[in-house]
């Protein structure tokens, strides 16, 4: 099964970093101790810092299935993170063999 690559972009509202910012480190930490994740990195862009972006590689498709289904991805992202961003997309990639 080939591994899975997912790009999430999120927008963060003018005002909104201080408090934003741990959950990401949260989710950071508790995505990569998942067995399905090999790797969970998150960026600020250089010029606009209310834009973020999450790196993240599965082992699998299924893999990130179950990563979505976690605690923390329920409660970090859904519940705290996602009602407050401007704008979120989600780009997946198989990789390449």
């Amino acid at each position: 099964m080939p591994e899975l690559q997912v790009i999430a972009r999120h927008t963060l509202p003018a005002g909104k970093a201080a408090d934003l910012l741990p959950l990401y480190r949260r989710l950071a930490e508790a995505s990569r101790a998942e067995p399905g994740n090999l790797a969970f990195e998150i960026y600020r862009e250089l010029d606009d810092d209310h834009s973020i972006v999450l790196l993240e590689r599965y082992a699998s498709p299924e893999a990130f299935e179950e990563h979505r289904q976690t605690p923390h991805f329920r409660e970090l992202v859904l519940e705290q993170l996602v009602p407050n961003l401007e704008h979120r997309t989600i780009e997946s990639y198989q990789a390449a063999d």
